[in-house]
């Protein structure tokens, strides 16, 4: 059995994994998670969404979750974006790498960053 201590610590570490079900829903961040995009590489992407959101400490304002089939498979890994009053934003052939970007300029300073998003592809 582990000890009090112990247990607090995991319960802390885990407190950062929460924002991937649960906040606000000021803004929701959606990963598509079907097969196709898991072959894509949506796995670390999702991943990479949680903790730059965390690390922003934007974990009260946006919530990071999941889904199946987006429908645009040869674009995976598909990201899509959701704020009251706006229209969706949907990035494309996305990577953990431009997670970063897409976190500290859209999410935090509300500048879409468009040579990810699905119109950027045409």
């Amino acid at each position: 059995m582990k000890s009090l201590a112990e247990l607090q610590a995991i319960k802390e570490k885990m407190k950062s994994k929460i924002v991937l079900r649960e906040g606000s829903g000021e803004i929701r961040v959606v990963v598509g998670m079907a097969t196709c995009g898991i072959a894509a590489g949506a796995r670390p992407v999702l991943n990479a969404f949680v903790e730059e959101v965390n690390n922003a400490g934007l974990y009260d304002k946006v919530t990071v979750t999941q889904t199946g089939c987006v429908g645009l498979c040869q674009l995976e890994p598909i990201v899509e974006v959701y704020e009251a009053g706006k229209e969706k934003v949907t990035y494309v052939k996305m990577t953990s790498d431009k997670v970063k970007e897409v976190v500290e300029k859209h999410l935090k300073n509300g500048n879409i960053v468009t040579e990810y998003t699905v119109a950027s592809v045409n």
